[in-house]
C-alpha cells in the first residue's frame, strides 16, 4: 500500500509541475520568425534545451569526424564510440562505458529507444548520425534506469539538403556493403532516409586468431527514416522509424572433437568444422513526437515503441549435444512501448525548471526446445537416445519514471542543478527508488570549467534478458545446471560521485580535460554468456565498487584535427546473489567472501587519432587520417576467478580519401582504409572468466575500399 501511495504521489507531483509550466506559458506569446529554416533551427535548439548535459561529462562526435575516421560511416556504430574516453571493446561487438557491463541508454533526438535483445547486431547505423553525444558521470535527473552512458543521437534531417548519395564499400574478409541516403525539404516538411546491407565472412570475432574464420558469415541490413513537419512558428511534429535484420553464423574453432565423453545414437565423434549454429536478430523501432516552444515554455511529448526478436538455431541434435551436453533451439521476443513527456520552463534569469514523465510497458516471451541425454544421480549417461525438454515462458513489466529539477544560476560563473527522480518497476520484481541529483558547474576563469556532482542511481536488470527457464526441468540430464539456486535478479542501487576540469588553450583550438569518478553499488548488475545460445544472462553481485579517471585532449585548427584519450579504472564485486545456477559452485563459494575483478574490467584504455584535409592544388580534397586503440586486456581466470588480465594490445587503422568534383559526374568520393595495419594478433577473450563463453580475437589486417556518388 505504501508503494502504491508513493507511486501515485510521484505521478501527481510531476503532472502538477507540467500543468503549472503550461499554465504560465499560456499567458505569454512571442513573435517567431516565419522563415522555415530559421524556425526549424530554433525549434531544434529548443528541444535540446529540455535536456542539457549540465554537470555531466559530455563527449561529442560530429558527422564530419565520423567521415574522417578509417572506415567512415561504413563501420558499425560501436567502432565509432570506441574512440571516446572510457569506452572499452569486448566480444560480440559489445562496449563498456566506465567499466560497466552494459547499462547504456540510447536516445534518438532526445527520445528514449528501449533496450533490445540483440547481441551481435548494431541496430543504429552511423549513416543516420548528424551528431552523437556520450553523457557519463553524475547525470541530471532527466536521465535514469540505464546510467553508465547516455548515447544521444541527433539525426540528419534533410533540412539543408536536396539530394543524397549511393555508395559501395568492401574488401577483406569477403566484405561487401552497398548503401544509400537521401534527404531534402519541401515547404515546411523535412525528411531523411538511409539504408545499407553488409555481407562479411567475419561477422563475429574469430575464435582462433587466424586471418580467416570458419563458418562466420554475416548478412546484416538496416533502414532508417526521419520526417518532420513545422505546423507553425511554435509547433513541430516528427516521425522516426527504423528496422534492422541481421543473420549470423556462429564461428567454429577448427580441429576439435567432443571431449565430454558422451554418446548420441551410437556416435561419439563430430569434427568441429561441421557445426552449423546460427543466430538471427531483428529490431523494429519508431517514435512520434510533438514539440511546442512558446515564450518561456518548451515541451516535447513522444510515443515510442520497439519490437525485438532473437532466434538461435543449433546444429541439429548431434553436434551440440556431443560438445555441450545440450542442443537448445531458442526464440526470444520483446515488445516495448511508452510515453515520454518532458518540459523546460524558464522561470526567470536565475531559474529554469525542468520536469518529465516516462511510462513504459514491456512484454517478453521465451520459447526453448532442448535436446538432452538422461543421466543418473551421479551424472553418468544412462542412454544414448536424446529426450526433448520444452521450456516456455513470458512476463510483462511496467516502468514509471518522473523527475523535477531546477537549474539555478547562483552567480554569473556558478550554476547549480539539483533535482529528484522517482522510478518504479513492476515485473519479475516490484522495486522503486527516489533518487536525488545535484551538480555544480563553476567557471573560475573564462576558459576553465570545473564541475562536480553526486547522483543516486536506480538501475533495473535488463528485463528482456532475465531468464524465465525452469532450472529443475533439466535435473538428471546432461543439461543440468551446477546448482538449482536461481534467485531473480535485483535492481542495482548506486551512489555516484564525479568531478572534472576542462581547460581551453591556444585560442580555443586545444581542449584538455580530466574527470574522475567513484561509484558504490548494492546489487551490482553484470551479464554473462553461459549457454550455447549467444544470449546474455544478468546477475548481481551483492556489493561492488567502480572507480577511475579519464584524460582527454582535442585539437582542431583549419584542415588539421587530432584527439587523444586515456582511462585508468578498476571494477570489483563480491558475492553473487542471483542467477546462481549459471556458475561453478566453487566460484560461488570463493566470490561470496572475496571481492573479484569484474570480467569486463580493463585497467588501462587509450584511443587517439588525427586527420588532415589538403587544400589547394591538385591534391585539394584529399584527406589522410589514422586512429589507434590500446587496451591493457580484459580479465581471465587465474588462481581465483577473473584473477588475471589478458595481454595488452594496440590496433592501428589508416585511411586516405579523395573527393572529385567532375563536370558530368559531379561529386565523387573514393576512399581506401587499412584496419589493423600492422596485423597485430590479440585476444579480446580467452574463453575463461566469470560469464565468459568462447575465445575471441580482434580483427586481423584488412584492406577496404569504397566509392560514393553524390547527386
Amino acid at each position: 500500500m505504501a508503494m502504491q501511495q508513493t507511486r501515485r504521489a510521484l505521478l501527481a507531483a510531476s503532472v502538477s509541475a507540467l500543468s503549472l509550466l503550461a499554465g504560465h506559458a499560456l499567458a505569454e506569446d512571442s513573435a517567431a520568425p516565419t522563415d522555415i529554416v530559421v524556425t526549424a533551427n530554433r525549434l531544434t535548439a529548443a528541444r535540446q534545451s529540455i535536456e542539457p548535459s549540465l554537470g555531466a561529462t559530455d563527449y561529442s562526435i560530429s558527422n564530419a569526424t565520423i567521415q574522417a575516421l578509417p572506415g567512415g560511416d561504413n563501420q558499425q556504430l560501436n567502432q565509432v564510440v570506441l574512440q571516446l574516453p572510457g569506452v572499452v571493446q569486448d566480444s560480440f561487438g559489445q562496449i563498456h562505458v566506465r567499466d560497466d557491463h552494459n547499462n547504456i541508454q540510447y536516445r534518438i533526438n532526445g527520445v528514449i529507444l528501449p533496450e533490445g535483445i540483440s547481441v551481435f547486431g548494431q541496430t543504429l547505423s552511423p549513416r543516420l548520425v548528424d551528431k552523437l553525444d556520450l553523457l557519463t558521470g553524475a547525470l541530471p535527473a532527466q536521465y535514469g534506469l540505464q546510467t553508465a552512458g547516455i548515447i544521444d543521437i541527433t539525426t540528419k534531417s534533410g533540412l539543408f539538403d536536396n539530394g543524397g548519395q549511393v555508395g559501395v564499400y568492401g574488401g577483406s574478409h569477403g566484405t561487401y556493403e552497398p548503401s544509400f541516403e537521401y534527404g531534402g525539404s519541401s515547404g515546411a516538411t523535412n525528411f531523411f532516409i538511409s539504408g545499407d546491407f553488409r555481407r562479411t565472412q567475419l561477422g563475429i570475432e574469430n575464435p582462433d586468431g587466424g586471418k580467416s574464420a570458419d563458418h562466420d558469415r554475416a548478412d546484416t541490413g538496416s533502414l532508417f527514416a526521419y520526417v518532420d513537419h513545422i505546423i507553425d512558428n511554435n509547433n513541430r511534429v516528427s516521425l522516426i522509424a527504423g528496422y534492422s535484420n541481421d543473420r549470423f553464423q556462429i564461428p567454429n574453432t577448427p580441429g576439435l572433437q567432443p571431449d565430454l565423453g558422451l554418446t548420441v545414437n551410437g556416435q561419439t565423434q563430430y569434427p568441429s568444422t561441421l557445426l552449423n549454429d546460427t543466430q538471427r536478430e531483428t529490431t523494429t523501432y519508431g517514435t512520434l513526437s510533438f514539440l511546442h516552444d512558446q515564450g518561456r515554455l518548451t515541451v516535447q511529448s513522444s510515443l515510442f515503441a520497439r519490437y525485438s526478436t532473437l532466434t538461435y538455431s543449433p546444429d541439429g541434435n548431434l553436434g551440440d549435444l556431443l560438445y555441450n551436453g545440450v542442443s537448445e533451439a531458442a526464440a526470444k521476443k520483446d515488445f516495448a512501448a511508452g510515453l515520454q513527456t518532458e518540459a523546460a520552463y524558464r522561470l526567470n534569469d536565475a531559474h529554469t525548471i525542468r520536469a518529465g514523465v516516462i511510462i513504459q510497458g514491456e512484454r517478453g516471451t521465451s520459447r526453448t526446445s532442448s535436446q538432452v541425454l538422461p543421466t543418473d544421480d551421479n551424472g553418468a549417461q544412462t542412454t544414448d537416445v536424446p529426450e526433448t525438454i520444452i521450456d516456455d515462458g513470458g512476463k510483462t513489466q511496467w516502468t514509471y519514471s518522473v523527475y523535477l529539477q531546477d537549474e539555478w544560476k547562483i552567480l554569473k560563473n556558478l550554476t547549480l542543478n539539483y533535482g529528484l527522480r522517482g522510478d518504479d518497476i513492476n515485473g519479475y520484481r516490484n522495486e522503486m527508488q527516489l533518487s536525488p541529483r545535484i551538480n555544480a558547474v563553476w567557471l573560475p576563469f573564462p576558459d576553465t570549467t570545473v564541475h562536480a556532482g553526486y547522483a543516486r542511481y536506480f538501475v533495473p536488470p535488463p528485463f528482456e534478458l532475465v531468464g524465465a527457464e525452469s532450472v529443475a526441468k533439466f535435473n538428471n540430464t546432461t543439461g543440468a545446471a551446477p546448482t538449482d539456486l536461481d534467485t531473480t535478479p535485483f535492481a542495482e542501487r548506486q551512489n555516484y560521485y564525479d568531478v572534472g576540469v576542462q581547460q581551453k588553450l591556444l585560442g580555443h583550438h586545444l581542449t584538455l580535460g580530466i574527470d574522475g569518478w567513484y561509484r558504490q553499488s548494492k546489487n551490482l548488475i553484470d551479464e554473462g554468456q553461459f549457454g550455447a545460445p549467444i544470449i546474455l544472462t544478468p546477475f548481481n553481485y551483492a556489493k561492488g565498487t567502480i572507480k577511475g579517471v579519464e584524460v582527454s585532449a582535442n585539437y582542431a585548427n583549419g584542415p588539421f584535427s587530432a584527439y587523444a584519450n586515456f582511462t585508468a579504472e578498476k571494477a570489483q564485486g563480491e558475492n553473487i546473489t542471483s542467477s546462481q545456477f549459471s556458475f561453478d559452485p566453487d566460484d560461488l563459494v570463493y566470490i561470496k567472501g572475496h571481492y573479484i575483478y569484474l570480467d569486463h574490467d580493463q585497467t588501462y584504455t587509450a584511443s587517439a587519432g588525427a586527420a588532415y584535409l589538403f587544400k589547394g592544388g591538385w591534391i585539394e580534397g584529399t584527406r589522410v587520417s589514422g586512429d589507434v586503440l590500446y587496451g591493457s586486456g580484459l580479465r581471465k581466470d587465474g588462481d581465483v576467478p577473473n584473477g588475471l588480465a589478458l595481454p595488452d594490445y594496440i590496433q592501428v587503422n589508416l585511411s586516405i580519401s579523395h573527393r572529385f568534383e567532375l563536370p558530368l559526374v559531379k561529386a565523387l568520393e573514393v576512399r581506401f582504409d587499412v584496419i589493423n595495419a600492422f596485423d597485430r594478433v590479440y585476444e579480446i577473450r580467452d574463453g575463461t572468466g566469470v560469464g565468459v563463453g568462447a575465445p575471441q580475437y580482434g580483427p586481423r589486417r584488412g584492406f577496404f575500399g569504397g566509392v560514393t556518388k553524390s547527386f
